[in-house]
């Protein structure tokens, strides 16, 4: 009988293409990791994995193979999660990465009801404004807007990422108010520089009419965050463009007001990802459900969307 570490070992360098990244998601060293999968194949005989000194490639064989147990590995560590909480009770490390502002404005504040619901589980999250890897950095989940699903990975949309024209009053006064997006061009802006891409976004924004027009402030003010964007806008720096969600507390509090009501820019859902196994862990799916009640609950997706005029 093969042994449970070998067959993890195995199945979790195939969806990171490495041992590292696998040696991360089990808490392991890459050599542990590797010494496994080569104890693997040979009890097997065969070799499951072409090596090289940049990635993993599943063999023939290998693909087979992983495609026969990988059921049958989550149903077992479903059970031996189950079996090692007592009674099936969420417990372990829950992994998260968050979108900065979401996480910290509108997830964090749901963390005490969580634990006093599930206390053995431990949170370790980490508030970032980028896509990460769920399967290779070891994330159990992941929230925030305009992922890219990759394999293994699947999502629930928790509400609209819509991108609405926010400024500080202060900055408006005097000042003429734009009739629609074209109006933009030439005011001072508060613009966003993509982490990933390094170039200024650029939005369409659209009404209830179906009408789309650019809208293209100066760049002013170049940042690479939201938060700090809309902290530039309170500061009178300009017109920011940023989420709904980004700007909602500076908006209820009166900091800044939105301009443009009537029209908005789509940048994809804000979503929570998670790996695509049969049976989640206990702790993820646990997760899932308690932030998608609570974003049902609080009736977030209304309060983020830009087409409510």
């Amino acid at each position: 009988m093969e042994t449970l570490a070998n067959l993890e070992s195995f199945a979790r360098s195939a969806e990171a293409g490495s041992f590292s990244a696998a040696a991360r998601r089990l808490a392991l060293t890459p050599a542990a990791v590797s010494r496994n999968v080569a104890m693997l194949e040979r009890n097997l005989g065969v070799r499951l994995f072409h090596r090289s000194t940049r990635k993993l490639t599943l063999t023939e064989a290998g693909e087979g193979f992983l495609a026969s147990i990988e059921g049958s590995l989550d149903s077992l560590q479903a059970a031996i999660a189950a079996v090692s909480t007592g009674s099936g009770e969420p417990a372990g490390v829950l992994k998260v990465s968050l979108a900065v502002t979401i996480g910290v404005d509108h997830i964090l504040p749901l963390l005490p009801a969580f634990l006093e619901r599930y206390p053995r589980i431990r949170p370790d999250w980490r508030f970032e404004n980028r896509q990460v890897d769920l399967v290779a950095e070891g994330f159990d989940a992941a929230i925030g807007a305009g992922f890219e699903l990759t394999p293994g990975t699947v999502s629930r949309i928790l509400a609209p990422a819509h991108v609405v024209a926010v400024a500080a009053p202060s900055w408006l006064q005097g000042r003429a108010t734009p009739a629609d997006p074209a109006g933009l061009a030439g005011l001072d802006g508060i613009v966003m520089r993509s982490p990933r891409t390094g170039r200024v976004r650029h939005w369409m924004m659209r009404n209830a009419a179906g009408l789309e027009m650019a809208a293209t402030p100066a760049e002013t003010v170049v940042l690479n965050d939201p938060a700090a964007m809309c902290r530039a806008a309170v500061l009178g720096l300009g017109v920011a463009m940023v989420t709904v969600a980004d700007a909602l507390p500076h908006l209820d509090s009166g900091a800044l007001v939105r301009l443009l009501p009537q029209w908005h820019a789509d940048a994809g859902p804000i979503s929570i990802y998670y790996a695509s196994r049969t049976l989640l862990p206990a702790k993820t799916r646990a997760f899932v459900d308690f932030v998608t009640e609570a974003f049902r609950r609080e009736r977030l997706a209304e309060r983020f969307a830009g087409d409510r005029g």
